[in-house]
């Protein structure tokens, strides 16, 4: 057995592979960047070495340095976890030529499967059932877009050497065929240094389906049974959740062995993940399943596998990577009840999901008696998110007997999250885990972008927040001066932090006798107070908050207000003025116009990449550009002035 594991990646997938080794008395090594100096990863490892700056090209990304790192550790073996190095198969090679165990897939397998267009060709040649497409090697745009034609809109675009949502575009039309195919090779020579593409039928009822595998070195391949991964945005993961809704045990069992041949035609050891895209217009259907790719590496989904099954898929990958065979065979894996997978993530569902950055002065995601919760996370309260690497805070997974009881722990769980003052998608998920159709069952990929406000919009919450506010100013007048009587009654409202610290601050709201019943309160940095009526359950009401040096935030379900004591100077400029401002740290990645060019609404400006995806800046109105702030490959923050639109008078 491995006796010390350096592991090149960050966040929670290493505090996940921490947690194993530990229980295996595995010593273990973390790697971290200058932004990651404090991060939890470090804290918990065993020893933590500092390799480079901030940025993921110039730590997590040189594998010279994780090499070496593991060699002035004397650590017998890497673990790349996933995303980062974790695909690439000449870092594999240079660990392997280093004397050091590669915990992970053979360099030769993760270079068949990790070119989209060649591991279609082998699985068709293995009798895998793939996606009608074009795979050729001519990558001229007039080329592409005739090949899409032929297949037939919409089509989707996606980089050959691609994953995790990055390097994708859906086009309905021919007309958006060049900028979408431009956008796409752009995004994929930043995240993989690979603009190649391939073009594939979009499936217009489409569940994303894939099943586990795992082989180890004596010719064993077995799979874990299947995931549903339709839930995303962008083409990313938003929940996960094993097994799918609505297979049937005939379906289950084709698309399993499928999944097993096409592991098996790669000759694959480790964990990893073959990916099907489902026709679900008529269910899932054995007959409309078809390949999409291959993960050769551990998932950001695999504990809703390991929940159902009761494997840990960390301790298989540690013990197949020293010459171990599978612990379990085939017939000794089934199914055990349901699990899903929340991913929580810093991002503002109200501003186009836009990435948000900074410490988490305040964090809660409970624990439930009814149900068992696990909650996978990198960091915890007063930990920073910052806009180098993917906004994950957390993955929430619920394991129960039954779907429905799985999701409503879900719902329960993200409804209680609290987090400020990063912005999360908490609201978001609680919404999705309420709908009647992810209850049912029946959601495909196009849920959330068809869903619309329904998922984003959260007004009804919005007013409870003003009345949990409201209730919370209240109840501490109430409680500070001492008052008594009918009019006032008991105060039992709060939950998280009691009525011990007096709050009178007149500037922050204001208390207006009965019988007005209503109550002035400023919201953030609004100029303006907002009055709202004091709800009439208010004695009983139960609120949830946390007082702040300047003000309070509640929360409900999973959403934040923050009522503050003061107004801090005027207002930021904004699109409403014509200055574009940066919403977030980023850097530049193209300008696509110049001073004294004329622009109309909703034109492109600027495209910005933060977080490893690219965000497209447009014009508020129509206009002239009198100002341009904005230069290829410069970094930015947020708020800074990229472009200055004046209106066309």
């Amino acid at each position: 057995m491995i006796n010390s594991l350096l592991i090149a990646n960050r966040g929670e997938i290493a505090c996940r592979i921490i947690r194993t080794a530990r229980a295996m008395g595995v010593r273990t090594v973390a790697v971290y960047s200058d932004a990651d100096a404090k991060a939890l990863h470090v804290r918990q490892a065993d020893e933590a070495v500092h390799i480079g700056p901030s940025p993921a090209r110039e730590s997590y990304l040189v594998g010279e340095k994780i090499i070496a790192a593991a060699k002035a550790t004397g650590a017998e073996a890497i673990h790349p976890g996933y995303g980062f190095l974790s695909e690439n198969a000449d870092f594999a090679q240079a660990v392997i030529d280093a004397g050091l165990i590669w915990v992970g897939p053979r360099p030769d397998s993760i270079r068949a499967m990790g070119l989209k267009d060649a591991a279609k060709e082998r699985m068709i040649a293995a009798g895998v059932p793939v996606t009608p497409g074009y795979l050729g090697a001519d990558q001229s745009p007039d080329v592409l877009e005739t090949e899409a034609g032929k297949i037939g809109y919409p089509v989707l675009i996606k980089a050959v050497a691609g994953g995790g949502g990055k390097g994708m575009r859906r086009v309905e039309a021919a007309a958006d065929f060049a900028d979408a195919l431009a956008s796409c090779k752009r995004e994929a020579a930043s995240s993989f240094g690979d603009d190649r593409v391939l073009i594939e039928k979009y499936i217009l009822s489409p569940r994303h389906i894939e099943v586990q595998v795992f082989g180890d070195t004596h010719g064993n391949v077995v799979h874990l049974f299947e995931r549903d991964c339709s839930l995303q945005r962008r083409h990313q993961k938003v929940i996960e959740e094993a097994p799918a809704p609505g297979m049937s045990e005939e379906t289950r069992e084709a698309i399993c062995a499928a999944a097993v041949r096409a592991a098996k035609a790669v000759d694959y050891v480790g964990a990893g993940t073959i990916e099907f895209i489902a026709d679900a217009s008529e269910g899932l259907r054995a007959d409309r399943i078809w390949f999409m790719e291959m993960n050769t590496r551990l998932q950001v989904e695999h504990p809703v596998t390991e929940e159902i099954t009761g494997v840990d898929l960390v301790e298989w990958q540690l013990r197949v990577a020293s010459g171990e065979a599978l612990p379990k065979r085939q017939d000794e894996l089934s199914i055990n009840g349901w699990a899903i997978e929340a991913r929580l993530y810093a991002e503002d569902p109200t501003r186009g999901f836009l990435p948000s950055v900074g410490v988490l002065d305040h964090l809660l995601i409970p624990r439930l008696s009814d149900f068992s919760v696990r909650v996978d996370t990198g960091v915890e309260e007063d930990d920073a998110v910052t806009p180098f690497y993917d906004p994950m805070i957390a993955k929430i997974i619920v394991h129960a007997e039954s779907r429905s009881e799985a999701a409503a722990g879900l719902a329960q769980v993200c409804s209680l999250t609290e987090v400020w003052p990063v912005r999360t998608n908490a609201g978001f998920l609680h919404r999705i885990a309420v709908n009647q159709s992810f209850r049912d069952g029946f959601a495909t990929t196009s849920f959330i972008a068809n869903a619309g406000d329904a998922l984003t919009g959260a007004s009804e919450v919005r007013q409870r927040l003003l009345d949990d506010a409201a209730t919370t100013l209240f109840s501490r007048e109430v409680h500070n001066a001492g008052y008594r009587g009918d009019i006032y009654g008991s105060v039992r409202h709060n939950r998280r932090y009691g009525c011990e610290t007096p709050w009178r601050d007149t500037d922050g709201f204001r208390l207006n006798a009965p019988p007005s019943r209503r109550v002035a309160l400023k919201i953030g940095n609004d100029a303006a107070a907002t009055s709202v009526v004091l709800p009439h359950d208010w004695e009983d009401r139960e609120t949830s908050g946390v007082q702040l040096s300047d003000g309070i935030v509640v929360f409900a379900d999973g959403e934040a207000l923050f009522v503050t004591q003061r107004v801090d100077g005027s207002a930021a400029a904004s699109a409403a003025d014509g200055a574009i401002l940066s919403p977030m740290p980023g850097r530049v990645t193209a300008v696509d116009v110049a001073a004294g060019d004329v622009v109309t609404k909703g034109q492109r400006l600027v495209t910005l990449e933060a977080m490893k995806m690219e965000h497209s800046l447009t014009a508020p109105f129509d206009g002239t550009v009198e100002e341009l702030g904005a230069t290829a490959g410069a970094q930015v923050s947020e708020g800074t002035v990229l472009v200055k639109v004046v209106r066309v008078e």
